[in-house]
């Protein structure tokens, strides 16, 4: 409490001498003490704001908070029916509102960590329509390679041509605009926000620990999950090269400890799905490093959007393949598998097959091959870590 000054009494004059303003005692502010509860601060705030940890649990609580909210307004409309097949409206509209639950609950976390837009989380970079376009061709032609390759090996047959006329190009913008969405949310979610806040405030053991809750949660919640071996072999996978980043403290070493968490959970949120199998599973994780990947080598999560849209849209709706087991209404060619279902996906689909690791693989090598090798700027936030050790 500071020191209560009293008036003077009218009667004290005004002016004082020298001599009376020395022996005036001199009133001398208290000394500023720490804050008792510095702690509790360090524990929430960070050098960047709300700590990594705290800012992806606001989010996932905002995420679910506009989910319910646009999900009541969609609800009431009427603009979705629950009772209705795998088509391209009813997976529009659900995925529009993940979209924009998604976009409020990144608005909401650029605003309280002062950040520039939302473009920050791993958006920005050169080039980016430029990337968005050769993402786009990238993943249909592996895509596209895939089924080339099941054919070959007679684990998979063409049937007839199931749309004709007009019919083809309104279920191809249809399916183009849902895949688009869906694209936009799973690598704004992954790619994006978890991979650019993970980054920032992650270590090995950190990772170590959400990959081991992941790995128990299967075992703990009883609900049925399909192909869950896959996920905990790619789990595993990314244990030893974690772990040799932690020891020999490589530089930039966290977006690689997050590109494990954010593959992992990736791998881990496809096993809820109706007809995934673990190599289906395991493709997933894998190819969620990729994007990662390219992220690191492009500078954004651009290519990884067009990548993941155009592989989906070129199975589910060129081809008329399953994706998780389930087969769209309104595709445009149609294909079955057939043979063991190691090889041909079965239910699953060409996603499924074991093929669809050495097309992964094939995918890295052109990413790193094209990007690679050029002198791309690294994502904001590896950018301005650098700056940081360099000044």
């Amino acid at each position: 409490m500071e020191p209560e000054i009293r008036p003077q009494p009218p009667e004290t004059p005004l002016a004082h001498s020298a001599a009376d303003t020395a022996k005036t005692p001199e009133i001398v502010a208290p000394t500023p003490q720490a804050p008792k509860f510095q702690w509790l601060r360090w524990t929430f705030i960070g050098d960047q704001g709300p700590r990594a940890g705290w800012s992806i649990l606001i989010f996932c609580l905002l995420f679910g908070l506009f989910a319910a909210a646009v999900g009541f307004v969609v609800g009431r409309l009427h603009l979705i029916d629950k009772k209705a097949e795998f088509t391209a409206s009813t997976m529009f509209v659900s995925e529009l509102v993940s979209f924009l639950a998604m976009v409020g609950a990144a608005a909401v976390i650029a605003l309280v960590e002062q950040r520039s837009s939302l473009l920050a989380f791993n958006l920005t970079g050169p080039r980016r329509i430029i990337h968005f376009l050769s993402g786009l061709l990238a993943g249909f032609a592996a895509l596209s390679a895939l089924i080339g390759a099941l054919a070959w090996g007679h684990w998979l047959h063409f049937g007839p041509v199931a749309l004709s006329g007009a019919a083809i190009f309104k279920f191809g913008a249809l399916w183009g605009c849902a895949f688009l969405l869906v694209g936009c949310v799973e690598e704004g979610t992954f790619r994006c926000y978890l991979q650019f806040t993970l980054t920032r405030g992650i270590n090995f053991w950190w990772a170590l620990g959400i990959n081991a809750v992941l790995c128990s949660l299967p075992l703990l919640v009883k609900t049925k999950s399909n192909g869950v071996w896959g996920f905990y072999a790619v789990a595993l996978l990314g244990l030893l090269p974690c772990l040799w980043l932690h020891f020999k403290k490589v530089e930039g070493g966290a977006f690689w400890q997050a590109a494990w968490v954010t593959s992992s959970l990736f791998g881990f949120v496809h096993i809820f799905n109706g007809g995934e199998n673990p190599v289906g599973i395991f493709a997933a994780a894998l190819i969620g490093f990729v994007f990662c990947v390219s992220i690191r080598v492009t500078g954004s999560a651009w290519w990884a959007i067009g990548c993941h849209a155009a592989w989906d849209w070129a199975e589910t709706y060129f081809y008329g393949a399953a994706d998780s087991g389930n087969v769209a209404t309104g595709h445009y060619l149609t294909t079955t598998p057939a043979g063991n279902a190691l090889w041909s996906g079965g239910t699953d689909g060409p996603e499924g097959s074991l093929l669809v690791l050495g097309v992964i693989l094939l995918l890295l090598a052109a990413l790193l091959l094209i990007y690679g090798r050029k002198k791309q700027k690294p994502p904001a936030l590896m950018n301005s870590l650098l700056e940081r050790a360099i000044g």
